[in-house]
């Protein structure tokens, strides 16, 4: 059983905690839980990604050395640079919290489980932090843009979704068709 305390936080960490939390707990990712019903337990953590704006994390490092890694295969960078360097029309759109869009597995064993000054919670969707999870993403979205993909105009690595083309009209077009498909499974961009 691993279980760690929170880390020592300053006030203004804590309010970005309490501001993350308010906002798993508003679109279901995470659920308050008593502490009879944990066998693993972490802190989050916050990662600054762009200036002023931060993401949580669980510290699953403990976690994720017993865990089997998934071998999914995730786009290669210089790959897909390749496909771009000749396209004249090029557009990045990234999935906004898209890992926790994506309805992972139920928790049966209880470990993907932070402790904070607000409480105890379990995650129900897919948390950043676990070691799996951008495989899982990956296969998600591979499996959801499969055609588009394969028809050339388009690349997905993990939560970032890149178009391209050689003319406008074909640009629009490609960029509606994603829309489209991101819509009703409530993938925002």
């Amino acid at each position: 059983m691993l279980r760690r305390p929170p880390y020592p936080e300053s006030l203004e960490t804590r309010k970005e905690i309490e501001k993350h939390i308010n906002e798993l707990l508003d679109m279901d990712v995470i659920g308050k839980i008593g502490h009879n019903e944990i066998v693993e337990i972490t802190t989050p953590v916050l990662i600054t990604w762009h200036v002023g704006r931060s993401r949580m994390c669980g510290d699953f490092r403990a976690l994720n050395n017993y865990t089997k890694a998934d071998r999914y295969p995730i786009l290669r960078i210089p790959h897909a640079l390749d496909k771009l360097a000749k396209s004249k029309y090029i557009n990045k759109m990234d999935c906004m919290k898209g890992f926790h869009k994506n309805g992972g597995k139920p928790n049966p064993m209880k470990l993907l489980i932070i402790i904070c000054h607000m409480g105890i919670y379990e995650y129900t969707r897919m948390p950043f932090g676990s070691k799996n999870a951008p495989a899982h993403f990956q296969r998600m979205m591979d499996t959801i843009f499969q055609e588009e993909v394969l028809k050339g105009w388009m690349v997905v690595y993990i939560d970032d979704i890149i178009i391209y083309s050689d003319t406008r009209e074909d640009h629009v077009q490609y960029i509606d068709r994603v829309l489209s498909k991101c819509i009703p499974i409530n993938l925002e961009i």
